[in-house]
């Protein structure tokens, strides 16, 4: 299972993220743990400057927009 957290401060946005992330994993059969971080804390330790950001199992891998379906369906078969 890959834990993935969506850094941001709770707007639009980082909701929106954590939804389609939710739903195209439950779409390829691929298990998730969305969590959303909003801690500035937590942020600043991803050195994340514009959200949302994507962080899986500990790894940044996005930021500073709402990932494309092509982009989260690469992130979550990789």
């Amino acid at each position: 299972m890959k834990k993935i957290e969506v850094l941001g401060t709770g707007c639009k946005k980082c909701v929106n993220t954590a939804e389609q992330i939710q739903a195209i994993a439950g779409e390829l059969g691929i298990e998730v743990e969305v969590e959303k971080v909003t801690d500035p804390a937590t942020i600043m330790g991803y050195q994340v400057m514009s959200t949302p950001a994507v962080a899986i199992d500990g790894t940044l891998v996005h930021s500073g927009s709402v990932p494309g379906r092509e982009k989260i369906e690469s992130l979550l078969k990789g």
